[in-house]
């Protein structure tokens, strides 16, 4: 099943894919929120689907499918290729920091370089959606508590990230550095996420072009590891690294200007498109 929210910024509407079409649920279903993953929403969905007629839609913007988690905990270096890129040694354990909700956008709006960026970046990563409350998870339980997946565009200020002292939030959590979707993939229609290929061209040249089966960390791992330092909520994300190819990595390094097109995928998730804008109040 695709969960979508469609609509104008700010007053997106639930709606599903079903049969290569899209449909409208906001009669049935107020949003895809915390409320709606704890009390068994994907159920509901379902039995919408086969009792209801829903009526069709033609979507001309597709927002964020979850509606402002309580958190999005990212994952750092987490495949090898990209710590070696970066001068980095792998980690031992995971690295965590937490990219601010207010990031987020739709998977095809705009991306905006902050005030006073110099080294704006992109990564592409799979995400992983929160089913129910997890909170200090066994490893081989970590998969029940698992939604599903989106593409997710993990935008990075370098400068802010790694030159700036303290932690890499800073240069995580700017406006529009967080698209998301254009929908959530139910983990049913996804065979085996760590054999996934994610992609991301930026003007159309190919800079990351990787798969998930080099993550460091698998996801149960992650889960169940990020459940013993923080409380994980339904709807709630986290975004699994990426792999070889910013342009951290580069040499010369290369980093994102205005009317840039940053253009990303993930089998079976989809794709989005970002077109880069200078900084604007």
């Amino acid at each position: 099943m695709k969960l979508i929210r469609f609509g104008d910024v700010g007053r997106e509407k639930p709606g599903v894919i079903a049969n290569e079409k899209c449909y409208d649920v906001s009669t049935w279903i107020t949003d895809y929120d915390e409320t709606f993953f704890e009390n068994d929403g994907i159920a509901v969905l379902k039995n919408l689907l086969e009792t209801k007629t829903l009526p069709e839609i033609e979507v001309t913007r597709y927002g964020c499918p979850i509606k402002r988690p309580s958190k999005i905990v990212c994952i750092g270096l987490n495949y090898i290729d990209h710590a070696k890129e970066t001068g980095a040694t792998p980690p031992a354990e995971p690295v965590i920091f937490l990219k601010s909700t207010t990031a987020i956008v739709g998977p095809n709006d705009e991306v905006m370089i902050p005030k006073d960026s110099v080294k704006t970046d992109w990564e592409v990563e799979l995400a992983v959606v929160i089913g129910k409350k997890a909170s200090y998870v066994e490893e081989v339980n970590a998969m029940d508590y698992v939604l599903g997946y989106c593409l997710h565009n993990d935008v990075s200020e370098r400068e802010f990230q790694l030159e700036r002292s303290g932690t890499w939030d800073k240069g995580k959590g700017c406006d529009t550095f967080a698209p998301l979707g254009p929908w959530l993939v139910t983990k049913d229609e996804i065979a085996n996420p760590h054999q996934l290929r994610l992609w991301l061209n930026l003007n159309g040249t190919k800079m990351q072009d990787g798969t998930t089966s080099n993550l460091i960390f698998n996801i149960p791992f992650l889960v169940a590891y990020v459940s013993r330092f923080m409380t994980l909520l339904p709807g709630d994300i986290i975004s699994t690294g990426t792999p070889a190819g910013v342009g951290l990595g580069m040499n010369p390094q290369v980093y994102l200007k205005p009317g840039d097109v940053m253009e990303l995928g993930i089998d079976g998730l989809g794709t989005s498109q970002q077109i880069v804008v200078a900084f604007k109040n």
